[in-house]
């Protein structure tokens, strides 16, 4: 059926040039530029410092009525010598805007011209990707922005013998579990990118420009030598992000993973990892691992056949349906802003077969269109972001937040997802929002449950 709107209400996704601004910060001593309007660069900023509660910066060519009508081409000059000016950054990463895609700037020629003229301004890195956000969502933009970087900067190093991590859109927190997971199989690792210390760092006795953190440029310049890249997704195909492009320019070999959420995504990670580093999963990670089996045998009653309404960008939801299932739980509606339901359903199937016909998947949807199907399904729980919350008050069943934004509470940077750890944390909130809900709305007052 046709919808009777024709615009987006309550949108259940950020923006393509978000994801490419977190992609950015990523990278060690990059500054995000936004080829477009203020506007764009104080949006991402807002909803940056909202989830994070870390200083950042965005800067922006500011766009005007002329730019708007014979291009940006000087606004994008003038804004990479005020950001070299005011930084020194070694990486300017810019991604482009609506407006700009619109009146179609050449950026890469422009850049090209501007390098050519620069006299003695030493440039840094530059590199650009193209973000409009009428074309994707947050997640498009963040594997744009990656594939930018190894289009533009990756090179090879022959006999290098690291791993390439390639994490997708993660917590802070679960960026540094990887690290140390990958590292405890004492694998050398590049990951692309680590915004994890940017994004969570420690205070400060004075203010950095440029936090500390982030892939080092030097590493980019040798991704061509991996033995491995290891890219977590289960949506977005090799001809579109950093790791398939790895393989066709350099040869690197490219295994595409889900991200590891529950036993079975991690197991599969975990012997990836067994596979490459010819060492068995070491003995902290397995204890973890039956750790989480034992509260899995423990939190089973309070679990089995729950039904719950799961939201958020593709490959996280991919995932964790294929975790409530694991758990007993019936992910009952499985929602994402990006992409479309075909190719999620083929996701979410293929990661979890036992959900055919217990489950309804909806893609490039808004708020409002879940609402209308959450009603629907008569849900114990919602698991999705802080957007979440209105539709949790009207539904009365709580919200477990997970993914970006969180901007109605404190940590969201330290949230973990993936591995056994994650796993584990996840899992306990889930099981214990549903035993207060039980105990709130039980008039007895049980204490033990």
């Amino acid at each position: 059926m046709t919808p009777s709107y024709v615009s987006t209400r309550n949108p259940c996704k950020l923006c393509a040039p978000f994801g490419a601004t977190l992609a950015f910060l990523g990278l060690e001593g990059c500054i995000p530029l936004l080829h477009g309007s203020q506007g764009c660069s104080t949006y991402i900023r807002r909803y940056m410092i909202g989830h994070f509660r870390e200083p950042v910066d965005v800067a922006s060519s500011n766009f005007h009525e002329q730019a708007a009508i014979f291009g940006g081409k000087s606004n994008l000059a003038e804004a990479i010598f005020n950001v070299v000016k005011q930084y020194q950054p070694r990486v300017i990463g810019i991604a482009t805007t609506c407006l700009a895609e619109t009146i179609g700037d050449d950026v890469g020629m422009i850049l090209r011209e501007l390098s050519s003229k620069a006299g003695n301004v030493d440039l840094p890195a530059l590199v650009h990707a193209s973000t409009p956000s009428y074309h994707g969502c947050d997640a498009e933009g963040y594997h744009a922005a990656i594939r930018a970087m190894v289009d533009q900067l990756a090179g090879n190093q022959p006999g290098a013998d690291h791993l390439a991590l390639f994490p997708g859109m993660l917590s802070s927190e679960d960026l540094r579990y990887l690290r140390d997971l990958v590292e405890d199989f004492e694998l050398p690792v590049i990951m692309l990118s680590d915004y994890a210390d940017r994004l969570d760092g420690p205070t400060w006795d004075t203010f950095h420009r440029i936090p500390k953190g982030g892939t080092p440029l030097e590493q980019l310049y040798r991704l061509g030598g991996a033995r491995t890249c290891l890219e977590l997704t289960s949506i977005y195909e090799p001809a579109r992000t950093g790791g398939g492009l790895l393989a066709d320019r350099f040869g690197v070999r490219h295994v595409r993973l889900p991200m590891p959420i529950g036993v079975k995504l991690t197991d599969r990670f975990t012997r990836e990892l067994e596979a490459i580093s010819g060492r068995s999963l070491p003995y902290r990670h397995a204890a973890e691992r039956g750790r989480l089996i034992d509260s899995y045998v423990d939190a089973h009653k309070y679990v089995f056949d729950k039904r719950a309404v799961l939201f958020g960008h593709e490959d996280l939801v991919v995932s964790l349906s294929a975790f409530l299932a694991e758990v007993g739980m019936i992910p009952a509606l499985i929602a994402s802003g990006g992409g479309n339901a075909g190719r999620l359903r083929r996701a979410v199937l293929s990661a979890a077969p036992e959900l055919e016909g217990h489950t309804r998947i909806l893609g490039g949807v808004d708020f409002a269109e879940i609402e209308e199907a959450a009603v629907q399904v008569q849900a114990d729980l919602l698991i999705g972001s802080s957007n979440g919350y209105r539709l949790s008050r009207q539904l009365g069943v709580p919200l477990v937040r997970v993914g970006l934004p969180i901007h109605d509470r404190l940590g969201a940077a330290r949230v973990m997802h993936v591995g056994y750890r994650g796993t584990q944390q996840l899992f306990d909130r889930i099981v214990n929002a549903l035993l207060e809900a039980r105990q709130d709305g039980d008039p007895t007052g049980y204490t033990h449950m």
